[in-house]
């Protein structure tokens, strides 16, 4: 099959659309399920009135065709490996007992086999489950989710393109089975996985597919040539089979640099590129190779991460440039439209001024929609929408949300100074250890305890008016006075306040700060069944008043333990918020860093002793093009530092971070100068304490021996197990033992059993090194 489409009319698509529906309905009927209170075929059913209502509404904003195999039950990495049948070897008698359960053991665990590790989808904020590939992996064709939802979107009447993850993504994002030998790549598996791709291409073909999108985003990193030599060989063997759709091979998040000649001179039908924020550089690119004559361009123009209105006249320019580079150019988001809230409408509370200046994924499609009957029909059949886009802009930037004077001074008189402690670590640990007396190998958790239904009932009633706010306090300090009392009883040496006021690690702060927006109905999945409401930073950024002392206060005048003060970081604030588009991200990062550096200096008024700054986001932040790295982690560095900088020598500082890649930003964790890290370990296999060893580390650690996104618990000897991997790295001086993260989305059962098992471990580990002292 060869590249013969010309025709030049403008289609407007979608890559993806938000899968969780109006009111979470998808999130209900999968925990549901989890619970036994909801049945396979109900949830199946939901899952299909929701894909029904996703098209409806692409269709009815003016969407001329429709993705399908975007939907997903948790993960769309996870139903790739379903579908090319790489399901791993612990979890292959659960999912041929029962595929829908096997599905979810791999993406949640049982007691019996751990999860899939779960990671950051390149710079987002979702997580996918990684694939586990080995030699002897064998792949198999699985269709029929593919497939199924091909015949629902067709027998309904829709235009429908299926989306798959291409193979040369999958298997870069995959990371060696358990058992495969050091060395091994999963991208040696190509030749074996492409026979089983071309027959999933013959199956969506045989099912009435005319066009299929093969998504292959790692291409957008940095790769090596042997890596572009895998893609290319891919693309040719696909484009060369003659039983198969259409392809469309899309990349999205940035520029595709190198690779765009490789996909460029690949026999297939069209490609689909992002135009948007650090990928703009796209077009000069793709002038710059000639363009792509006789094939389609899905040209990605409006920005499906973030939710600011689209610049109409601004993308039409670029789609007018374009019309001279592809044989027919269609009309797109950057990418799926999975990482933006639903619907803008829902947000009622809004400024209806404030509110013109956002699009959530349905005003994303009506943008696509207007843009392409603008290229279809000219600019004046839209001349009325224009002007009003206009407008708005100019709203915007002239509006007093947007700048604070007072704001702008104070960050342009940081220096140097603001950004370093006052002694060096070796000092302080000494400072710290005299002040807090903890025992070898102390334990903590990383923050939140257990939101339980009678938490999230109270803030409902509070939201709805049915209490008020010293009602809702007093609730909310019996939760306090409960998480320390069984603190204590359990044992840890370190205590937290259990965050129990506190509605998301963003969220919380964000409405507490000057220049964020919150939403009400604005949920984005994170992961699986979690789902978030990512905050909005509109404009610059202050802290009228103190937003976690009180707490503090509270907590620590209940025990002589030390309690931890809790505060996410300055990254972390911009990565899971829609940022401003409109001033550098280093500018806000300071901004929001002063902010927080008052608090902590407040924290530490209040008494203190150890204070925690979350950054989970800092890798998940990084450019994916290694040229962006220095200057990132230059400004997100500072960020923090400005944050924690100001505290005397013996107050330790902490910070956490979970489920990234952390060998690529070793030396940025050092530059922190955090006085504890605790990170991500049980799923790796305390991985992470072995690449900070290596890398000379010198301050304290804390890997996680508790992997808290399963709902599996941890036996006391595998807490040890794990413990001890983590004492062959790092010393026992300088060896903290917590979990992995947050405890917001455990249950207090498997809290208080696992909880016990890295007491227990602990205590055996500190006597077995004291015992080897005495001898």
């Amino acid at each position: 099959m060869t590249a013969t489409t010309t025709t030049s009319v403008a289609a407007a698509t979608v890559h993806g659309y938000p899968r969780q529906g109006g009111n979470r309905e998808l999130k209900k009927a999968t925990e549901g399920y989890w619970k036994g209170t909801v049945t396979a075929d109900a949830l199946r059913s939901t899952a299909a009135e929701l894909r029904c209502a996703n098209w409806r509404q692409l269709a009815g904003a003016g969407i001329t065709e429709v993705p399908t195999g975007d939907f997903s039950l948790y993960d769309h990495v996870l139903d790739t490996t379903v579908a090319v049948g790489a399901v791993p070897p612990r979890h292959r008698d659960a999912y041929a007992a029962d595929p829908l359960d096997g599905y979810f053991a791999m993406a949640r665990g049982t007691q019996q086999a751990p999860p899939l590790e779960m990671t950051k989808w390149f710079d987002t904020n979702y997580h996918y489950l990684v694939p586990e590939l080995g030699p002897d992996t064998v792949f198999a064709a699985d269709s029929a989710k593919q497939v199924g939802e091909l015949r629902e979107a067709l027998g309904q009447g829709y235009r429908a393109r299926p989306v798959l993850l291409g193979p040369v993504s999958y298997l870069l994002l995959a990371k060696p089975a358990p058992d495969a030998p050091h060395g091994f790549e999963p991208l040696t598996l190509l030749d074996r996985l492409l026979p089983v791709y071309a027959e999933l291409l013959a199956d969506l073909r045989a099912a009435g597919a005319e066009w299929a999108q093969l998504d292959e985003p790692a291409l957008v990193q940095d790769r090596t040539p042997a890596e572009l030599d895998a893609a290319a060989r891919a693309y040719r063997e696909l484009g060369a089979l003659t039983d198969r759709p259409k392809l469309l091979v899309a990349s999205y998040f940035d520029r595709l640099g190198e690779a765009l000649i490789t996909l460029a001179k690949a026999p297939v039908e069209g490609l689909a590129l992002d135009f948007t924020g650090p990928a703009a550089g796209n077009l000069t690119d793709l002038a710059a190779v000639g363009g792509l004559p006789g094939k389609r361009l899905v040209a990605g123009v409006v920005d499906g991460r973030n939710v600011w209105i689209n610049d109409l006249g601004a993308s039409l320019a670029t789609l007018g440039t374009l019309l001279g580079l592809a044989g027919r150019v269609d009309v797109a988001p950057s990418c799926s439209l999975l990482h933006v809230p639903l619907d803008v409408a829902a947000e009622r509370d809004l400024d209806p001024q404030i509110g013109r200046w956002l699009a959530f994924a349905r005003q994303k499609a009506a943008e696509v929609a207007l843009l392409a009957r603008a290229l279809r029909e000219g600019t004046g059949a839209v001349t009325a929408q224009l002007a009003a886009n206009r407008a708005d802009l100019a709203s915007r930037t002239a509006s007093p949300v947007t700048r604070d004077p007072a704001v702008r001074a104070r960050a342009a008189t940081v220096t140097d100074a603001d950004l370093c402690r006052d002694v060096p670590y070796a000092v302080r640990a000494e400072a710290q250890r005299a002040r807090l007396q903890l025992p070898p190998l102390p334990t903590t958790t990383i923050g939140s305890f257990p939101q339980t239904t009678e938490l999230r009932a109270a803030r409902a009633e509070l939201n709805a008016g049915k209490i008020d706010a010293a009602d809702y306090r007093k609730r909310m300090e019996a939760e306090v006075r409960e998480v320390i009392a069984y603190q204590e009883r359990a044992g840890l040496d370190v205590l937290v306040h259990g965050e129990p006021e506190r509605n998301d690690m963003v969220q919380y702060f964000a409405e507490q700060l000057t220049g964020y927006l919150a939403t009400r109905h604005g949920w984005v999945q994170s992961y699986g069944t979690r789902y978030v409401r990512p905050p909005v930073l509109a404009g610059d950024i202050s802290r009228p008043q103190p937003m976690t002392v009180d707490w503090y206060r509270y907590a620590q005048g209940l025990t002589d333990r030390p309690v931890k003060g809790m505060l996410t970081g300055p990254v972390t604030m911009l990565a899971w918020s829609f940022v401003r588009d409109d001033q550098p991200l280093a500018d806000t990062a300071r901004q929001v860093a002063l902010a927080l550096r008052d608090e902590v200096t407040d924290l530490e008024a209040a008494g203190a002793a150890v204070i925690q700054v979350d950054e989970p986001a800092l890798r998940e932040t990084l450019p994916l093009r290694r040229s962006g790295w220095p200057a990132y982690l230059d400004w997100a560095t500072d960020a923090f530092r400005l944050t924690t900088s100001a505290v005397r020598a013996d107050t330790q500082v902490h910070t956490h971070m979970c489920y990234a890649e952390f060998g690529d930003i070793l030396r940025a964790i050092e530059e922190l100068d955090a006085d504890v890290i605790s990170l991500e370990a049980a799923r790796s296999h305390m991985q992470v304490a072995h690449e900070l060893a290596d890398a000379g580390y010198l301050a304290e650690v804390g890997p996680g021996v508790w992997d808290i996104h399963s709902p599996r618990v941890p036996g006391a000897d595998e807490a040890l197990e794990l413990l001890r991997a983590g004492l062959a790295a790092i010393p026992a001086e300088r060896l903290w033992v917590n979990p992995d993260c947050g405890l917001k989305t455990r249950g207090w059962p498997e809290t208080r059993a696992s909880i016990d098992s890295l007491v227990a471990a602990a205590r055996t580990l500190r006597a077995e090194l004291q015992h080897q002292r005495t001898d």
